[in-house]
């Protein structure tokens, strides 16, 4: 077995008499390869520039031309500083088609990474030389415990190039079982070492290589595939330079041969069976491999249709947010319109009937709620004391005598005697509320309600905070605002009629959250939607999932009922009264309970 190849002595023949040594002299042009050795040179320099990363030595030259010296598909030339590369590995792949210089073009020709891989492992570490007059066959078998250890030292500082190290397997071992170098029991030992090896440094796994494993217990025996093993593992810990117990190793396993060989009977067709399980170990390796590369090219399939998917989202979202700005300048107009669903003014539709001068029981009820939602929003002073060890503060007699005795006794005084107090104001939140009412025909009892209890949280919130808003909107097919978000505290109640057919919500709710920033947190925030929800399919999808977002960024959402054939909105919170006169109360009450949970 001719595994040891991969580690070269220096040539004894010039570079241009092996080349010409290629070609048989008969008096015709020299054959011209299906690519020129010129074009590799490019090749091979990139491939130098990464072996620096791969090996950590900056001494090495990388040669890749169509065939090698040594007739390895290539090798490592210690003194010579010089790695062989055979160009047929990148087959069917031409030099302009390759560049090693760019990380990551490595994956479109593995097979060819894997053996340079293996090379680069070697010109780190075998760096260990042969003593002089050192027996060849001993020199032979340290070689051939070189190749697991070379691949396992290598996988210490670079974990990721397993799967190119278990390519390079395939490339490199099945060569050397079909035209082995030795025979018989030797022949076995070295598969076991190439195999075997490799699965204990964690290059192939344990399932895999079984087939080896037990053909070579079966020709080798169990006492003697163990002292191999020990053997093997024992020189996987051996220092890179250390040639001596390299070669001491290397000893023992030859001493194992010559004295288990004389009583182990060989198979005739050794050579066969050893193909054969080798074989059947390299197909298992290309099926994991098959199937990690499925997986992984599942996980970023995945991976891509989750980042398309949400980007999809964003660019939905963003879509909602420009299309709910656009319904919220268009229904908040200053000249009081009903606007279609795009936004455009409606032609008929308008449920507004006038406005009135508020009642003194709306404005009583206005004043109590707004008393009401600034003892809500009120907040505790915040305090916050420190330590100093000076004035200005309050004086701590136990500190200051602790920093008299720390200075008696030599030390550097830590005690800080005096504490101060700081209070400070916490600002009490705004409010939001947002009233949406269904103008359909089914809901003429809640108008007159509605319209008293728009008035009254619009005219408290305005007395109460500056900061605070209230809209409220009717809607059917059409939207129409009845309040909109402004500062001012209105001067006069705006009446309505429910004659209208469909339903809007979905629109209504946007509106309200783009005028009003229902979405944004810092504020105490409130959706009543005044509706017995008698929707069609669409028209509740559209709203549940409004409902959702708002419930989902902080926002209360609360239904008012007047009938018990009312519908239930999903996501809100059910409210029914069996007056409507009461709703007033009740969109107060909720308001309050809005801004006191406020944090």
């Amino acid at each position: 077995m001719s595994a040891h190849h991969h580690v070269q002595s220096p040539a004894t023949t010039p570079d241009d008499e092996a080349d010409l040594a290629r070609w048989d002299d008969d008096g015709a042009p020299p054959a011209q390869p299906r690519s020129s050795p010129d074009a590799w040179l490019r090749v091979g320099a990139e491939l130098g520039d990464r072996l620096v990363d791969l090996s950590g030595r900056q001494d090495l030259l990388v040669t890749c031309r169509p065939g090698t010296r040594s007739g390895a598909p290539a090798a490592f030339f210690p003194t010579l500083g010089e790695v062989e590369f055979d160009a047929r590995l990148f087959a069917p792949l031409q030099p302009h088609e390759i560049h090693p210089r760019i990380v990551g073009d490595e994956e479109r020709y593995p097979a060819a990474w894997g053996v340079f891989v293996h090379e680069a492992a070697h010109a780190a570490h075998s760096v260990w030389a042969q003593p002089a007059g050192a027996d060849p066959r001993v020199v032979e078998a340290a070689l051939l415990l070189e190749e697991s250890r070379v691949e396992g030292a290598h996988l210490i500082t670079r974990p990721t190039d397993r799967t190119y190290l278990r390519t390079s397997a395939r490339t490199l071992v099945m060569p050397d079982i079909a035209h082995p170098t030795l025979q018989g029991i030797e022949h076995a030992a070295g598969v076991a070492a190439l195999v075997l090896g490799r699965r204990d440094v964690g290059i192939l796994d344990v399932g895999e290589t079984r087939a080896v494993a037990d053909l070579c217990e079966k020709v080798l025996g169990a006492d003697l595939l163990a002292t191999l093993t020990r053997i093997w593992t024992a020189a996987h810990q051996c220092a890179d330079h250390d040639a001596t117990t390299m070669l001491a190793h290397a000893q023992k396993w030859c001493d194992a041969l010559d004295a288990a060989a004389p009583a182990l009977p060989v198979p005739e067709n050794l050579t066969d069976l050893l193909s054969g399980a080798v074989g059947v170990v390299m197909d298992s390796t290309a099926a994991t491999d098959a199937a990690d590369l499925a997986a992984q090219a599942a996980a970023a399939n995945a991976m891509a249709a989750q980042s398309k998917a949400q980007a999809q989202d964003r660019a939905q979202r963003a879509g909602q947010r420009r299309k709910a700005a656009a319904t919220a300048k268009s229904v908040f107009n200053a000249r009081g319109t009903t606007v279609t669903p795009d936004g455009t003014p409606a032609p008929y539709g308008n449920p507004v009937t006038g406005t009135r001068r508020p009642t003194a029981a709306e404005q009583s009820a206005a004043a109590r709620l707004s008393r009401a939602l600034r003892a809500a929003a009120y907040r505790e002073r915040t305090e916050e004391r420190t330590t100093s060890p000076t004035p200005p503060g309050r004086l701590n007699m136990r500190a200051a005598l602790a920093r008299d005795a720390q200075r008696a006794a030599g030390s550097v005084p830590t005690a800080e005697p005096f504490t101060h107090t700081r209070r400070r104001n916490s600002p009490t939140p705004p409010l939001r509320v947002g009233i949406a009412v269904d103008v359909s025909g089914s809901m003429r009892a809640a108008c007159a309600p509605v319209a008293s209890a728009a008035w009254i949280v619009a005219r408290a919130a305005a007395l109460t905070d500056p900061d605070s808003l209230t809209a409220t909107i009717a809607y059917d097919l059409h939207l129409t605002a009845l309040t909109r978000p402004t500062h001012r505290a209105p001067e006069r109640v705006t009446t309505f009629d429910a004659n209208g057919g469909h339903h809007n919500l979905g629109d209504a709710i946007d509106a309200l959250d783009h005028g009003l920033e229902l979405s944004r947190p810092g504020a105490g925030r409130l959706l009543v939607i005044v509706t017995d929800a008698h929707y069609g399919s669409d028209e509740t999808a559209q709203a549940v999932t409004r409902v959702k977002q708002l419930t989902t960024a902080g926002c209360a959402v609360l239904q008012l009922t007047l009938t018990a054939e009312s519908h239930h909105l999903p996501g809100t919170t059910l409210l029914h009264l069996p007056q409507p006169s009461s709703a007033p109360v009740a969109i107060a009450t909720a308001a309050t309970d809005a801004i006191r949970r406020t944090r």
